[in-house]
């Protein structure tokens, strides 16, 4: 997919509506905090990553949508919480905006099991990205559940690695599907089981 100056991508309007007819198969997707199958499930994962790579880039997010749950512990976690993009037919799109003077290209592809992507443009970049996150925190909510929120921001540096700037990204809130906590039994009775 190539975005040229002044142009806009959109998610949704490069895929289309995710249809069987389409060669599109079932695969899990995240609905009010629980899993189901549904056709086109899983393609929240593209957008991640299309949002993840795009955030190491000149080019700007026009439009993004925070995940409204935090389905998963930060055990394998390789990116700050909150680093990814959801995803809605038709209503939650992902939006990159081309401002700059250099054509850019998202290229995606499977790689085994792996989905793998890079950015390219036409010149050796100048600049590079450190993305990061700050003001991380969780909250016990009155109700009995916790929310986890963060700020994402990003570091700029030029080609000698001089910090040339650092900025704010996006805001997440989004509510815990798992316990944050070890129960008190489990830290009062001593001992580890890390390894097991």
């Amino acid at each position: 997919m190539l975005i040229c100056p002044g142009e806009t991508f959109s998610y949704w309007k490069t895929i289309g509506k995710p249809t069987r007819l389409k060669g599109y198969q079932k695969g899990m997707n995240l609905y009010y905090g629980r899993f189901r199958a549904e056709t086109g499930g899983g393609l929240c994962q593209l957008s991640n990553l299309i949002y993840w790579m795009v955030l190491h880039t000149p080019l700007t997010v026009t439009e993004r949508h925070r995940h409204s749950f935090d389905v998963f512990p930060d055990s394998n976690r390789t990116q700050p919480f909150g680093s990814g993009a959801t995803c809605v037919y038709n209503y939650r799109d992902l939006q990159i905006s081309n401002q700059t003077d250099e054509n850019y290209q998202i290229c995606i592809r499977i790689e085994d099991d792996d989905l793998v992507g890079e950015i390219r443009t036409d010149s050796t970049p100048c600049l590079k990205y450190r993305v990061y996150e700050q003001e991380h925190k969780m909250t016990h909510e009155y109700w009995g559940r916790y929310i986890r929120h963060n700020l994402i921001r990003r570091q700029i540096f030029d080609i000698d690695d001089n910090l040339a700037g650092d900025e704010y990204v996006c805001e997440n809130h989004a509510l815990m599907m798992y316990e944050p906590l070890i129960s008190e039994k489990v830290s009062q009775a001593g001992g580890s089981n890390c390894g097991e």
